[in-house]
């Protein structure tokens, strides 16, 4: 077992382990400590913890410091920076015409470099952008490409369910969502009620899949032809996939018909009937469905390169 911080950057959602070095430090505190990237400022979110060898990479760096005043004071200057640098990089983009959307920028905390991130329907040429900007701010420039997704992290919003967004607050990578997971929770399967303001398919629905699996193996299908504990036999209605409840039409002696809601351990499937949820669909809303699907796996591989 190794002792170890972990450490959030402000532009990055993914917390990174650290090596205290013998110092006590908590979470809310910041520290000064060596990535890839160079010196960064970073928010500890929690303090001392032990973990096994495996769950780091090695090799595992170690705290420089705990942020001082002055630490604290160049991080904010470093921010205002930021701004002049995203209006400078903006003009820069016009005087240039390219077809690309500034999201964000930002300065590594040591000023070795400045990071601008965009999207862009396609590759840019941006070399003579990259040797204007070097021209003005004197350090090394990179310009990052990135997908819808990132954009909305970066950007951050308000979802349909009246919280900060999951990318936006907490989600330090994302993993890719499909349209059987919507299927599997029992969702309308419309495009405009499964996507994030993003334009892709909600990273919740990743969050109760497997609950949702294993629920779903007991439950009958609608249109299934179950028998009720006293033997009398009905067709499935309707699901209750999370109190496992199931309504069952029943027809009576006398020509009648009735609905009861019954728990599934009570029922026997007679005649199961696979009813296909696409067949609910238009052509249009399979099609927009089968487009927001392989988008979101683009965008997954390429934030993996």
């Amino acid at each position: 077992m190794i002792t170890v911080i972990g450490v959030r950057f402000r532009k990055a959602g993914k917390i990174y382990y650290f090596d205290p070095d013998n110092m006590e430090i908590e979470a809310g505190q910041h520290v000064i400590v060596e990535t890839a990237r160079g010196i960064e400022y970073g928010e500890v979110i929690f303090g001392l913890k032990e973990i096994t060898e495996e769950e780091v990479i090695q090799p595992l760096k170690k705290v420089i410091r705990i942020a001082t005043q002055e630490d604290h004071e160049k991080e904010q200057s470093n921010k205002e920076k930021e701004k002049e640098a995203f209006q400078i990089c903006m003009e820069k983009i016009n005087k240039h015409t390219l077809d690309m959307k500034l999201i964000d920028c930002e300065y590594t905390f040591d000023n070795n470099k400045l990071l601008f991130y965009f999207t862009a329907d396609g590759r840019i040429d941006f070399r003579e952008l990259v040797k204007d900007l070097a021209a003005v701010f004197k350090t090394r420039i990179e310009l990052r490409q990135i997908g819808v997704r990132d954009e909305t992290k970066m950007v951050g919003s308000i979802g349909i369910c009246g919280r900060t967004l999951c990318c936006h607050a907490h989600l330090s990578e994302f993993h890719p969502v499909s349209i059987k997971m919507a299927k599997e929770q029992n969702l309308s399967l419309n495009p405009t009620k499964i996507s994030g303001v993003c334009g892709r398919l909600m990273c919740c629905l990743k969050y109760e899949e497997a609950t949702y699996e294993m629920l779903n193996e007991k439950l009958p299908n609608v249109g299934d032809i179950v028998a009720l504990e006293d033997q009398r036999e009905g067709e499935v209605i309707s699901v209750n996939v999370l109190r496992q409840l199931v309504k069952v039409i029943v027809r009576k002696k006398e020509g009648d018909t009735e609905v009861e809601e019954v728990h599934v351990d009570t029922l026997t499937v007679k005649k199961a009937v696979r009813k296909n949820a696409n067949d609910q669909l238009s052509k249009e809303e399979l099609e927009e469905l089968k487009k927001l699907e392989k988008m979101e796996k683009k965008e997954v591989e390429m934030k993996r390169d």
